[in-house]
This record gives C-alpha cells, sequence and structure tokens, in this order.
C-alpha cells in the first residue's frame, strides 16, 4: 500500500513464525503484548543492523498509545494496555525517534491525512496485522 502510493522501498520481514512460536501457550492478552513489543524490538534491531546510513525510525505512534499505556513510559499512571511502540525501544538505538502523530487523537491524523491529499482507504483501513490480532490469538 505504501509503496504503490509512495515510491517507498518497503522491506516485508517474515517473521510470523518467531512471532506465533513466541506467543505459543500464552493466553493472557497483557503478556501477549509484552510478548510481541520484544520479540518487535528483536527482530526491528536485526534488520535495522542490515541497513546502511539510515539516520531516523518514523513511528505511528498516535495519543491513544500514549495514554493506553502511561505507565511504561513515565510509570506514574495505571496501564490500559501496553503499546510495543511507546516506551519499548531499546535506549541505546544508533537512530533518532520520530513520531509526528503522537500527540493527536485518530480522527486528527485522519483528518490531516485528507487535507494532505492521502487516499482515504489508507486513512480508514484496519490496522492489521497488529498486536491486538494477536491478543484474540489462542494460544495452543
Amino acid at each position: 500500500m505504501f509503496g504503490d502510493h509512495f515510491g517507498l522501498n518497503i522491506v516485508h520481514v517474515p517473521a510470523e513464525d518467531r512471532f506465533l512460536s513466541a506467543l505459543a501457550g500464552e493466553n493472557d492478552p497483557e503478556a501477549k503484548r509484552k510478548i510481541i513489543g520484544r520479540v518487535f524490538v528483536e527482530v526491528f534491531d536485526e534488520e535495522a543492523l542490515k541497513l546502511e546510513d539510515v539516520k531516523w525510525l518514523a513511528q505511528g505512534t498516535i495519543y491513544p498509545d500514549v495514554i493506553e499505556s502511561a505507565a511504561s513510559a513515565t510509570g506514574k499512571a495505571h496501564v490500559i494496555k501496553s503499546h510495543h511502540n511507546v516506551g519499548g525501544l531499546p535506549k541505546e538505538m544508533k537512530m533518532g525517534l520520530v513520531e509526528p502523530l503522537k500527540e493527536l487523537f485518530k480522527d486528527e491524523v485522519r483528518k490531516i491525512g485528507l487535507e494532505l491529499g492521502l487516499p482515504y482507504d489508507m486513512l480508514y483501513r484496519h490496522p492489521f496485522p497488529g498486536p491486538a490480532s494477536a491478543c484474540a490469538y489462542w494460544a495452543k
């Protein structure tokens, strides 16, 4: 989707087996989110080492992500649910982090996207696959 619309060089990492094997036997949704966050960082670190001259990681973190996982970022609030993109990246990352949507709600992000001319189907698609899908996955 993003490569088609913007001519980006998207790298697909076939890591589903790593995620599924790490999730095997776990039924607790919050534990699953933590596992997903850990495996995400492991895979990200491995893949980042393969890239040359990368200075920035852009993430689509939005304000509800920050609110829901406030304790993981600040330690001063109760976690509603954790998010792999809030406070989950290693502090010693060699690249900077850019989160331009971090203080916006989803409806605000969509409004801005429409004003910028982004395709409607991109802005209103269901974010899949994602951690919520794995939390619905029953352990075997």
